[in-house]
């Protein structure tokens, strides 16, 4: 398949994925993953399928072998040129067919350094661990931080604990410690979050799992992080509570992780 772009839903009769009209009213988004493609090239790629295929099969109800034959013929359909965001989609639901897809989008331009709002209201996820069912909601508060002049939106849990944005992860150091909420805190088990944690122990760094508060990152080098902008340092004051260390870390470690890189085949 050379370059497609737009939507291909699987045929699970034929196992192939094929062009689809995408016209119609949009079906409830039960899981779903999406990833940097550059020319050919794609961060762990299977940590994606890994996390798209256990929420289809222990979320969704959606047959495991299914699911497989669904991810192989992704991975040979993603493009080998230019620069790509593919989304994997699996739709329905609630006593609705279950849909499986394939997405192809162009990228947007990589990020760069990133202002943080902080979400007032309580976290609006119903689903916070699974990547998909919340993303419209997720939508709408991000949007509240572009319209306060930020670039994303930090949710917090009831007793103000830093949880995550609302299409990101957050870390950050204090000192030589590299630093993140808890699986317990209610976040995503984010891909570049875990490849990030991987590279700081494989080098000996301390990684320190721990609930937080907003005046935790008083000082401290604080990065999102995403598949699709890999690392974004955090400038200017955070809420009331925290004001960033300038982001001497973040060139370095941006290159490391653009290093894990690998072809799709």
């Amino acid at each position: 398949m050379t370059n497609p772009h737009g939507l291909l839903a699987w045929n699970s009769r034929q196992r192939v994925l094929h062009p689809h009209e995408d016209t119609a009213p949009a079906a409830e988004l039960a899981v779903a993953d999406s990833w940097l493609v550059e020319d050919g090239r794609v961060r762990a790629l299977d940590l994606h399928f890994d996390r798209f295929s256990r929420s289809c099969t222990q979320h969704a109800g959606a047959a495991p072998a299914e699911v497989a034959a669904f991810l192989t013929a992704v991975r040979e359909a993603l493009p080998a040129r230019g620069r790509w965001f593919p989304r994997i989609e699996l739709t329905g639901g609630a006593g609705a067919q279950l849909q499986l897809a394939l997405r192809l989008r162009p990228a947007p331009p990589p990020g760069g350094p990133a202002r943080l709002w902080v979400y007032e209201g309580p976290d609006p996820r119903a689903h916070p661990r699974i990547k998909g069912p919340d993303l419209q909601l997720l939508a709408a508060v991000r949007e509240g931080a572009v319209r306060a002049g930020c670039d994303e939106a930090l949710l917090l849990g009831p007793d103000g604990e830093l949880r995550e944005g609302a299409y990101s992860s957050v870390l950050w150091w204090h000192g030589g410690v590299l630093c993140a909420p808890p699986a317990e805190a209610q976040v995503l088990p984010g891909v570049t979050r875990q490849l990030l944690l991987d590279l700081a122990r494989a080098e000996g760094r301390t990684v320190r799992l721990a609930p937080a508060r907003l005046g935790d990152l008083d000082g401290a080098e604080v990065w999102i992080t995403s598949a699709l902008h890999g690392i974004r340092p955090v400038t200017g004051r955070i809420g009331a509570a925290a004001v960033p260390a300038p982001a001497h870390r973040f060139a370095a470690w941006n290159a490391r992780l653009a290093a894990l890189a690998r072809p799709v085949r």
